[in-house]
């Protein structure tokens, strides 16, 4: 269990006893050393740099080929509207936000997008491809992954184990020689095994590996469902409340985490997440629903000074 809430940052965010598991800019001295999560500015600046896993890309979120494009996307349960005539886009390389007051339709369009619920109007194009219904494991194999608002493992099964289910689609043997484990299924497991061991190393979990995920604590499930999702090695990742009941330590931890992903392994990445503070610190774009409709979509500067933004969340007018 962690100790309690400290005001000053941890040792993971101020860029110290990350290990040999450490990213290259971690390791550097001086300047180059990592003393913080990087803010929204700093992270503009690298995206410009040489050195920047997204050199290259364009100039910006907003010149980038969308990898994901929401048109006119309408969902309703018997007579309520969760969604009406919602539209936005998701850059390659970019973190989106989507935020909104409670009972917006926020999860309800990220189960739209991975395949849980079929929306009535609408369509989603997703590299290019054009869809207006898909199921769960189509966007799986699609490239999609995603956490969930309440930690959904196998509570019995050990963090290693769950990881592991994460690898499943990548799995080529039949059931016939996973049945034996020998010969071509037992070189696949090991090759699996490998990278899964590498995902455990990057979000520094090794000492809860066999631990049944359901004797951890809150924050050390969250992490070890994110690390399920990037076994999965998607181009989009979704995260549903990825902070959700988190003290301000594991908030810091998860935010980092969260850029490493972005930067290091170069995944898209769409959340949401009530926490505004967090919000405006790691997102490239927000968009913003209230009342399943789409008021506001731009730059964390441009969403937060937005009067219909302050009227949903205030619910008064300024």
């Amino acid at each position: 269990m962690r100790g309690p809430v400290r005001s000053s940052p941890s040792p993971r965010l101020r860029g110290e006893g990350r290990g040999e598991g450490a990213s290259p800019q971690a390791q550097t001295d001086g300047s180059d050393a990592w003393k913080g999560p990087l803010t929204r500015n700093e992270r503009e600046r690298r995206a410009h740099s040489d050195l920047s896993p997204q050199a290259g890309r364009g100039e910006g979120p907003g010149s980038l080929q969308p990898l994901l494009a929401v048109e006119r996307v309408s969902l309703s349960f018997g007579g309520v509207k969760a969604l009406t005539g919602v539209s936005f886009d998701v850059a390659g390389g970019e973190i989106r936000a989507i935020i909104g007051p409670n009972g917006a339709g926020k999860t309800s369009m990220l189960n739209v997008i991975n395949g849980f619920y079929q929306p009535q109007e609408g369509r989603i194009t997703f590299k290019g491809r054009t869809r207006t219904s898909m199921r769960p494991y189509e966007a799986a194999s699609g490239g999609i992954a995603r956490t969930f608002q309440n930690v959904a493992l196998f509570r019995g099964m050990s963090a290693l184990d769950n990881i592991m289910a994460g690898r499943t689609l990548r799995m080529g043997c039949g059931l016939f020689w996973q049945m034996l484990r020998f010969g071509p299924a037992l070189a696949e497991e090991v090759a699996h095994r490998r990278r899964v061991e590498d995902i455990i190393d990057f979000l520094e979990i090794p000492h809860i590996r066999k631990v049944p995920v359901g004797r951890l604590p809150y924050g050390l499930q969250k992490r070890v469902e994110l690390a399920r999702a990037l076994a999965l090695e998607p181009e989009l990742l979704l995260l549903d409340e990825p902070m959700a009941g988190m003290n301000l330590e594991e908030k810091e931890d998860m935010s980092r985490y969260i850029l490493d992903v972005n930067q290091e392994f170069g995944t898209t990445i769409a959340l949401i997440e009530h926490d505004m503070g967090v919000v405006m610190d790691l997102s490239d774009r927000v968009v913003v629903l209230d009342y399943g409709r789409k008021i506001a979509d731009g730059t964390p500067d441009e969403v937060r000074r937005d009067s219909r933004v302050i009227d949903a969340y205030l619910g008064v007018a300024h």
